[in-house]
């Protein structure tokens, strides 16, 4: 039996959302949704022109060409880190802006702190001396930097999405591949970090075998739930907060994701309607992990609500579930 789609992004749930970036939204999720969405709800006209969103980012950029003051909100004060650097890409992505002269500043900064294998750190030893979660581990100054998967998967993707070419980025595109092979115990965000580099591989006959391999030890490490009634049937991962669960739409953030094929329509859709009933009273959604600072959930709440914005439209368009 086919099941019918069903638009889980309404003109009601899309203006109570407005309505909550607009009254809670830093000037860059403001910006941000006005250009996305300004021309589908009662508060503006979506315009093509991105300055406002690029000077709301700029407002992060450090000196040395990396991003900082809060842009990544779990990571505060005024030393960049290359955790915040995702975040930037994306933003720039969005607007249009990922060119190379933008790309190859943020690439010479990473150049400079990335580990001879091409990968960079989650954060750097300068975060010490500022507010930072319990469960990001601080590098000791003078350590040699390690590189991450968590990190470089989602800062290469958007690169080779534009088509950078820096040298830095070919050494980084090799240590991910090389830790995606080498990739048998995983935790939801590596796994997405991992996703959002396939998606992007340029070698794509090579991107949807590990995707495939991937796909299979995410359900067999149980690290998605693939039914909101039952909780139970998932596992939450080392130092997440209880109830950080990751669902397919998670991993599949759109429906040309290579992370699509891992799931059920069943699965997708269950997971869909999840989200969007998850939208709160006062129309942004919640943040599921630890919550260690009232500030930075406040500042993080935007830019989960505009992913679950976007994540809603991608699979309400066609071919979606």
């Amino acid at each position: 039996m086919t099941r019918t789609r069903t638009a889980r992004l309404t003109g009601a749930r899309l203006d109570a959302a407005g309505a909550f970036l607009w009254t809670s939204g830093r000037v860059l999720e403001q910006r941000r949704f006005d250009r996305l969405f300004g021309g589908e709800d009662a508060h503006g006209d979506a315009g093509d022109d991105p300055a406002g969103v690029l000077a709301a980012l700029d407002a992060h950029r450090t000196a040395d060409g990396g991003y900082a003051y809060g842009l990544e909100p779990d990571v505060r004060g005024p030393a960049a880190q290359p955790i915040a650097v995702p975040g930037a890409l994306l933003v720039l992505e969005e607007a249009g802006a990922l060119d190379p002269a933008r790309a190859r500043a943020v690439c010479d900064w990473l150049a400079g702190l990335a580990a001879p294998d091409g990968g960079v750190p989650v954060v750097l030893p300068s975060l010490r001396p500022y507010p930072h979660p319990p469960f990001v581990p601080v590098p000791e100054e003078g350590e040699p930097p390690v590189g991450a998967l968590l990190s470089t998967g989602q800062i290469v993707a958007p690169l080779l999405r534009r088509g950078i070419v820096h040298p830095w980025l070919t050494a980084a595109t090799a240590f991910c591949r090389t830790a995606v092979e080498n990739l048998h115990e995983t935790h939801p965000y590596e796994a997405g970090a991992a996703v959002r580099f396939l998606d992007a591989a340029p070698d794509t006959d090579w991107a949807r075998r590990e995707a495939a391999r991937l796909g299979a030890l995410v359900r067999e490490q149980r690290i998605v739930l693939l039914d909101p009634a039952r909780p139970e049937d998932a596992r939450i991962s080392p130092g997440y907060a209880p109830g950080e669960h990751h669902l397919p739409h998670d991993y599949a953030r759109r429906p040309d994701s290579l992370a699509r094929h891992w799931f059920t329509a069943t699965e997708l859709a269950r997971g869909l309607d999840h989200l969007a009933a998850e939208q709160q009273s006062d129309g942004g959604w919640p943040i599921h992990w630890v919550r260690w600072s009232a500030s930075t959930e406040s500042e993080a709440r935007p830019g989960v609500t505009l992913q679950a914005l976007l994540t809603l439209r991608a699979y309400d368009a066609p071919g979606g579930v």
